[in-house]
C-alpha cells in the first residue's frame, strides 16, 4: 500500500471518528456553545498572528546569514509562513508540500535555492525538537494538575519510541552527505543529469546545512523563538474556551494544547489530524474537568480558524503565482528559466 492511499484511508477513518464524536456529544449542545460565544470568536484570527510571527522571527534568524541585504523581510516571511501552514493544514500534501512551496517563494527574493532549502530544513528540525520539549512541558503540567502519571504512559511510550528519529536526523544532517547521495541516486535512476538533479543540488544543500550547524548560537535563538511561539499559541485554546463559556487556567490550556499536538505528531499519517485532534481534546480535556461537548466545540472552532486564516493565504499565493506568470510571459525563455 503506497503512502498516498494510506493517507486517504487514514483521513477517512479520522473523519469518521470526528463525526462520531460530534454525533455522540450532540450537535445541538456544540452549536449552542459556539452560538453563545458569537462574533467574538473572530478574535482568534488576528490573535493567531502573534504565535506565527514569533515562529517567523526564529526562521529569519536562520536565513539572515544568506540574506545580507534583508530582502526576505519579516512581513514577507510571515506571508510565506502563513501559506506553508495553510498548505500543510488544508491541502493533501503530506505535511511537506508547504515546505516545498516555502523554498520556491524564498527564492523569489534572490536567495539561492540551497540556502532557502537549508533554512527550512533546519527550521523543521528545530520544530521537531520543540515538539518534544513542549510535549514534555504539557505532560509535566497535566501530571501536576491531575496527580496521575498512568494516564500518560501511552503518550510517553510513543514519544520515547519516536525520539531516535529526530536524533538520527540531527546526526546524519550534521555529519553525512544526505542530499549529495540523494542526487547521485536520482542520477542513476534517471540515467544522468536532469532538471530534477540540478534542482536538488545535493552538494550545495549539504554545505548550507553544515553552515547552519556551524552557528549554534543562531540555532539556539531560533529554537527559543519557536518555543515561545508554541507557548503563546496555547492562549488560543484558553481564549476560545473562555469565549465558549468554559474558562480554564492558562496552565490547563498549555497542558492540553501540548499533549494534543503530541498526538497529532505521533499519528502524523492522518491528514489535518482529523479525529486525532478531536479525540485528544476530549481525552485530555476530561482530565482537567472539561465537558466532552466543550472539547469538541473547541476543536471545531480551531478548525474554523484554520480555514479562516488559511484560505486567504492560499488565495494570495495563487494570485502572486498568476501575477508572476503574467509578468514573465513576455520575457525571453532564457530569462524565465533563470528566474524559476
Amino acid at each position: 500500500m503506497n503512502m498516498k492511499r494510506l493517507s486517504y484511508i487514514a483521513g477517512l477513518l479520522g473523519l469518521a471518528v470526528a463525526i462520531a464524536l460530534v454525533a455522540h456529544q450532540g450537535w445541538g449542545e456544540i452549536i449552542h456553545a459556539i452560538d453563545r460565544a458569537g462574533w467574538p470568536l473572530l478574535w482568534l484570527l488576528p490573535f493567531h498572528v502573534l504565535p506565527l510571527l514569533l515562529d517567523v522571527i526564529g526562521w529569519r534568524v536562520l536565513i539572515a546569514p544568506r540574506d545580507p541585504h534583508r530582502k526576505a523581510t519579516i512581513p514577507y516571511l510571515f506571508w510565506i509562513a502563513s501559506i506553508r501552514e495553510a498548505s500543510n493544514r488544508l491541502l493533501p500534501v503530506a505535511n511537506i508540500g508547504g515546505e516545498i512551496i516555502g523554498i520556491r517563494l524564498v527564492k523569489w527574493r534572490g536567495i539561492g535555492g540551497a540556502a532557502a532549502a537549508a533554512s527550512i530544513i533546519m527550521e523543521v528540525l528545530l520544530t521537531l525538537v520543540n515538539q518534544y520539549l513542549f510535549t514534555a512541558l504539557g505532560i509535566i503540567l497535566l501530571i501536576e494538575l491531575t496527580q496521575s502519571i498512568g494516564a500518560f504512559s501511552t503518550v510517553i511510550s510513543a514519544l520515547a519510541a519516536s525520539l531516535p528519529l529526530p536524533i538520527f536526523l540531527i546526526i546524519v544532517l550534521r555529519h553525512g552527505k544526505v542530499f549529495s547521495r540523494l542526487e547521485g541516486f536520482a542520477e542513476k535512476m534517471l540515467g544522468g543529469r536532469s532538471k530534477l538533479t540540478e534542482l536538488i543540488d545535493g552538494a550545495g544543500l549539504d554545505l548550507e546545512i553544515r553552515s547552519q550547524y556551524s552557528r549554534p548560537l543562531r540555532l539556539i535563538v531560533a529554537l527559543g523563538w519557536q518555543f515561545l511561539g508554541y507557548v503563546v499559541g496555547s492562549f488560543e485554546t484558553w481564549l476560545a474556551l473562555r469565549l465558549l463559556g468554559y474558562p480554564i487556567s492558562i496552565w490547563d490550556a498549555i497542558a492540553i494544547e501540548a499533549v494534543t499536538q503530541a498526538l497529532r505528531h505521533i499519528i502524523f499519517v492522518v491528514p489535518a489530524g482529523l479525529g486525532v485532534q478531536e479525540g485528544g481534546l476530549v481525552l485530555f480535556g476530561n482530565m482537567i474537568g472539561l465537558p466532552p461537548e466543550a472539547s469538541v466545540a473547541l476543536s471545531i472552532v480551531k478548525r474554523m480558524r484554520e480555514v479562516g486564516f488559511g484560505v486567504p493565504a492560499l488565495i494570495s499565493w495563487q494570485w502572486a503565482e498568476a501575477r508572476r506568470l503574467y509578468a514573465n510571459a513576455g520575457q525571453p525563455s532564457v530569462s524565465r528559466e533563470s528566474e524559476s
